[in-house]
C-alpha cells in the first residue's frame, strides 16, 4: 500500500476505511475535533424520551431552543439566527451580505473562501506565518484593512493553527472595521474549549458593534454533528430581518430542538472543559521536548505540529498512524501550510497517550 497522496477531511471515515481496507469502527477519529465524551447525557435522554416528536412540525420560531441558547451564551433570543449547522449559516450570511470583497485571515477553514466565491465575492487572504507562530500582529493587521473590503472573516480560536485572539484584540479590529464600514463574521466553533471563554468570545461585543456577527455550533463541543444545529448572534437588525426572510421555514429539525437541553447540562459542560484543559497541557508538554517537530501552543481541543525532518511529510505520518487505527489530520491541503503540517484533537487520556507515542515513533 502506497502513501496517501490526498489529505482527508476529519469526517471522511468511510472513505479512509475503504482506502485502507479497515473496519470504520476500528478507527479513532483524531481529525474530527469532536468532544471525546460524546453527546450530553441530558440531550441523549431527551432524544430517547421524545422519539415520537418526529411526527410533528417543530415550532416555526424555535422559542424554547432560542431561549436555551440565549441563556447559555449570554445573548438575547431575538438576536439569534438558527441554521442547519454552522456551514449553513456561513452560506446564509454571505448570501445576505453579498460582499464585493472579503478578507479572510488564514490558514483557516476552507469553507469561508468557498462560500465567498459562490456569492461572487473577491477573496483577499491575510496569511499568517509559521515564523510568527501563526499569531496575528493586530497593529500590522489594522493597517491592512481598507475601504475596498466589505466583509472580514475570522476563525477564533483558529482552525487549524489553534491560536486565539482575545476579546480586547477583537474589539480593536471591530473599531477599525466599523469606521471603514466593514462587516465582521467571527466563527467561534472551538471557543468553548478554551480556558477562559469570556476572555476570548466576542458575543458580548455584539451589543456594542452592529457590524459583528458571531457563529457557533454543537458539532464539536457538544459532539452532535449529526444534529446539524448552528447559531449566530448579532445586533444588526438588517441582517436579522434579511436572514429571517431569506431562510427556509423549519430549517432546524425537531430533534435538534429537543436536544437543546444540552445547553443546560452544566455537569457535562464542566467535565468537558476540565478534561480538555488537562489533556491539552499534558500533550503540549509531551510533544514540546522533541526537537524534530515544532508544536504550536494550542488554545482549543487540537494541536498543530510542523515536521522538521527534511525527509518526512505529513502524508507519511498520516499513513503510519492510520495503519495503527489513529486518524490524524494531514494538513497539506490547507492554504498556507503544505506537506509538513499535521493536526490532531484531544481524546480521552489513554487514547491521547497512544496517539502521542505513535507520532513520536515516526517524527
Amino acid at each position: 500500500m502506497g502513501i496517501v497522496q490526498e489529505a482527508f477531511h476529519g469526517s471522511d471515515l468511510e472513505v479512509i476505511a475503504k482506502h485502507y481496507h479497515m473496519d470504520k469502527d476500528s478507527i479513532i477519529p483524531y481529525a474530527s475535533n469532536v468532544n471525546p465524551l460524546g453527546i450530553s447525557p441530558m440531550a441523549r435522554q431527551a432524544l430517547i424520551d421524545n422519539i415520537d416528536a418526529i411526527k410533528a412540525y417543530p415550532d416555526r420560531d424555535y422559542i424554547s431552543l432560542k431561549t436555551s441558547i440565549a441563556k447559555y451564551c449570554k445573548a438575547a433570543p431575538e438576536q439569534l439566527i438558527l441554521g442547519n449547522g454552522t456551514s449553513n449559516l456561513i452560506r446564509l450570511i454571505l448570501e445576505t451580505i453579498s460582499p464585493a470583497k472579503t478578507m479572510i485571515i488564514a490558514p483557516t477553514y476552507a469553507e469561508y473562501a468557498r462560500s465567498a466565491k459562490l456569492v461572487d465575492s473577491e477573496v483577499e487572504t491575510y496569511m499568517l506565518k509559521n515564523e510568527d507562530d501563526f499569531v496575528l500582529d493586530v497593529d500590522l493587521f489594522l493597517n491592512a484593512l481598507n475601504e475596498s473590503l466589505e466583509l472580514l472573516i475570522i476563525c477564533n480560536p483558529n482552525n487549524p493553527t489553534g491560536q486565539a485572539l482575545t476579546n480586547a484584540q477583537i474589539e480593536s479590529i471591530l473599531k477599525r472595521c466599523f469606521d471603514l464600514d466593514i462587516q465582521v463574521m467571527i466563527d467561534e466553533t472551538y471557543v468553548e474549549f478554551v480556558k477562559d471563554v469570556d476572555e476570548i468570545s466576542s458575543i458580548s461585543l455584539t451589543q456594542k458593534y452592529t457590524n459583528l456577527v458571531v457563529l457557533r455550533g454543537v458539532s464539536k463541543f457538544f459532539a452532535a454533528p449529526g444534529i446539524r444545529l448552528g447559531y449566530a448572534v448579532t445586533s444588526n437588525r438588517q441582517l436579522l430581518e434579511a436572514t429571517s426572510n431569506g431562510k427556509i421555514p423549519w430549517n432546524i429539525n425537531t430533534y435538534a430542538s429537543v436536544a437543546g437541553v444540552m445547553f443546560e447540562d452544566e455537569h457535562y459542560i464542566n467535565l468537558t472543559k476540565s478534561l480538555i484543559q488537562t489533556e491539552r497541557n499534558l500533550i503540549f508538554s509531551a510533544l514540546s521536548s522533541r526537537k524534530t517537530i515544532k508544536v504550536f501552543r494550542p488554545s482549543a481541543n487540537f494541536v498543530l505540529i510542523k515536521l522538521l525532518k527534511e525527509d518526512l511529510t505529513a502524508s507519511e505520518v498520516f499513513d503510519y498512524c492510520i495503519k495503527k487505527g489513529f486518524m490524524i489530520r494531514d494538513c497539506t491541503d490547507y492554504a498556507g501550510l503544505g506537506e509538513k503540517y499535521i493536526r490532531f484533537c484531544f481524546m480521552k487520556p489513554e487514547q491521547n497517550d497512544n496517539v502521542v507515542n505513535t507520532i513520536l515513533e515516526i517524527v
